[in-house]
């Protein structure tokens, strides 16, 4: 039998396991190694400061399995705020059995009760084909973005290449 999904957003107490979250996926899905101080203070940093977004954890059993954050982006269009959904991860062994559909629908839901949301983006890796799916199912559509950035020089993000 499966064990129930529950959903809340993080707290402090939960940087630890979402650190070693983020820095799974980066070596999953970009094949990067994440600085553990780094990420470790930027997730702390997060779930210190709301104005910076916010964290969602899916637990079973009182184990933490899956994670995603929310930040904010003002669009000046709609006159709302979209929420970006960043730093998706859910543990191998609870793939495929509803976790992310449990924390979109945790934060669809939130997103239901404030006015000033006017929808969600994320980003994905143009092979994730499985996580594209997913996304599809859910009702979110792919769009004719491209995303472009430059990452401030003589800063230190990612360790050696494995």
């Amino acid at each position: 039998m499966t064990q129930p999904v529950s959903i809340r957003k993080a707290e402090l107490p939960d940087a630890e396991t979402i650190a070693a979250f983020n820095t799974a996926m980066a070596l999953e899905t970009e094949d990067r190694r994440l600085l553990p101080e780094r990420v470790g203070a930027g997730v702390r940093r997060l779930l210190s400061d709301p104005s910076l977004g916010f964290y969602v954890v899916a637990e079973k059993a009182g184990q933490v399995v899956g994670c995603l954050m929310i930040t904010h982006e003002w669009s000046d269009w709609r006159n709302g705020l979209f929420w970006w959904i960043q730093s998706v991860y859910v543990e191998p062994g609870s793939r495929r059995g509803g976790v992310y559909r449990s924390l979109y629908e945790f934060i669809r839901t939130k997103a239901q009760d404030d006015a000033g949301i006017c929808g969600f983006r994320l980003t994905v890796e143009k092979d994730n084909v499985d996580a594209q799916q997913t996304y599809r199912s859910l009702g979110m559509e792919a769009t004719d973005y491209r995303v472009f950035e430059e990452l401030k020089q003589g800063v230190e993000y990612f360790g050696p290449t494995p």
